[in-house]
């Protein structure tokens, strides 16, 4: 047992650690949701979560559990799993909802982890050997990073995120043919970053190591779409010894890209892509219920049973090997029947094409959002804020804007009756922090116009103080700071 001592000098280190991060501004906090703010901030792309077709087919699925049939085909639990999947936990329900995945999105095999994070983990930590080299994209997830920690690969090399972003390329492309120059390829771009691997190790030119490239094909917090038709062909192109494996994790893609199989399958390219991780939290939908006027116990069980579910999309001999070797399989409890419910009702859902009118409309709703946000950063650019927001329009979902002051931006937002969220370092470098938005199918244009009109009278506030400032950049971050302490409507609007 600790002694006192003990206990107190950690928490004093504890408290300390703490302490720094506050002063850094990047302490966080757990915040319950604000009720009656329009949503602008979950990840629940294709408002799936609200969906009463799918809350009928999960309730439907869940009623006829109790019967013999289904309860036999899910080990008998309509409720827990009983174990791992290697032990009591597997059963013919969720084997059979496996290739069910599979087929939709045009693989050979799929296989579930209880979260997208540790199917992530599971992959990169068991896969590559030791005199394997693991290239990655500067940006790239958390879990990939956990998942390398644990890895017997001694050689983990990052590449420069935007060496291989679809919108930056394109751009070059047409500079090009309006007869500008491309200029210098990014020395630490993943083409440029492979050459110097393939000339400087003799294993890796003659297809003796292998090289496993991870990217996303689209990035959270950018809302950057991959560019991976020109990653396949140049893989192939400078590793033609075939021992290039790629591995996209396609978290955020699913549901929206790709009439909701991905970019991968809207690229054609499943049959070039080693491995995919899918996560089901997002589209997907099944990551907590915002179901209204249901009784009790469906209210608890849709708010409680939909955890953030993943898996991996490969090759059958993939799958074995990670049955045997991915430590985050085989030593957690695999998902209940109600977990399992809901992504199979979702999966049936996107099956039967109903879900191609969300994502029409969700694509309507983006196209809206980034020209008002667009014009916004016309007349406001120069301003005091340092706005700035991506200068193309994609069919991301996620739309950053840019800014010195997103905590201030993103309080004004959520007091005016719009839930969006401040990303800053660590979770994002230093520099590119940045207020997040996520459009949803369930939004509405008349919502979006408001939203726009709101971050409007942030700006133009901001504005009145940069026009009477006397003290220099001081007085303007003070502006930003009262609206971020008061977070009230008046602080704003008797200045302008």
């Amino acid at each position: 047992m600790k002694s006192t001592v003990q206990v107190d000098n950690l928490e004093v280190t504890l408290r300390g650690r703490l302490a720094q991060r506050e002063y850094q501004g990047r302490l966080r906090h757990l915040d319950a949701p604000i009720p009656g703010v329009v949503d602008f901030s979950s990840n629940d792309y294709l408002s799936f979560s609200q969906n009463l077709i799918l809350r009928k087919a999960l309730i439907t699925q869940l009623g006829v559990s109790s019967e013999k049939t289904p309860l036999a085909s899910s080990n008998g639990r309509a409720l827990g799993s009983g174990g791992s999947r290697l032990l009591d936990g597997n059963s013919a329900f969720v084997e059979q909802l496996e290739r069910k995945i599979s087929e939709f999105h045009r693989s050979e095999a799929a296989l579930l982890f209880t979260s997208a994070y540790d199917a992530n983990v599971g992959l990169i930590s068991c896969v590559p050997g030791a005199e394997d080299v693991i290239l990655y994209d500067n940006l790239i997830h958390a879990s990939i990073h956990d998942g390398m920690r644990l890895s017997r690969a001694t050689r983990k090399i990052s590449f420069a995120h935007e060496s291989i972003i679809r919108r930056v390329r394109e751009s070059e492309v047409d500079l090009k043919k309006n007869g500008g120059s491309m200029g210098v390829k990014d020395p630490k771009g993943l083409e440029s970053t492979l050459k110097q691997l393939i000339h400087s190790d003799e294993r890796v030119r003659y297809g003796e190591s292998n090289i496993f490239i991870c990217l996303e094909a689209l990035y959270s917090m950018d809302g950057d779409i991959a560019d991976l038709q020109y990653v396949c062909d140049m893989i192939e192109y400078l590793l033609p010894n075939g021992n290039g494996y790629i591995i996209v994790d396609e978290a955020h893609s699913v549901g929206v890209l790709g009439d909701g199989r991905g970019l991968v399958c809207q690229l054609g390219l499943q049959d070039r892509i080693w491995a995919r991780v899918v996560g089901f939290g997002k589209a997907i939908g099944c990551a907590g219920g915002w179901f209204i006027n249901v009784q009790l116990l469906w209210f608890f069980l849709l708010t409680t049973i939909f955890l953030t579910l993943g898996g991996i999309l490969c090759s059958s001999i993939a799958r074995l090997y990670l049955i045997n070797y991915a430590r985050t399989l085989i030593y957690t409890t695999s998902m209940s029947f109600p977990s399992l419910a809901s992504i199979s009702a979702v999966y049936d859902y996107l099956i039967s094409g109903e879900a191609e009118k969300h994502q029409q409309q969700l694509q309507i709703l983006i196209q809206h959002c980034h020209v008002k946000l667009r014009s916004l950063y016309v007349r406001f650019k120069s301003g005091a804020a340092g706005l700035s927001v991506p200068d193309c329009a994609s069919s991301s979902p996620i739309i950053p804007i840019f800014t010195r002051y997103p905590k201030s931006l993103a309080r004004h937002c959520q007091t005016s009756g719009f839930m969006v969220r401040p990303i800053v370092a660590p979770t994002v470098p230093h520099g590119q922090e940045r207020v997040r938005i996520c459009i949803h199918a369930a939004n509405t244009i008349e919502q979006i116009d408001s939203l726009c009109q709101s971050i409007e009278t942030w700006l133009r506030y901001l504005g009145t103080m940069q026009a009477a400032d006397t003290r220099g950049k001081s007085q303007i971050g003070d502006a930003a700071e009262a609206v971020l302490a008061t977070g009230l409507r008046e602080k704003l609007e008797p200045k302008l």
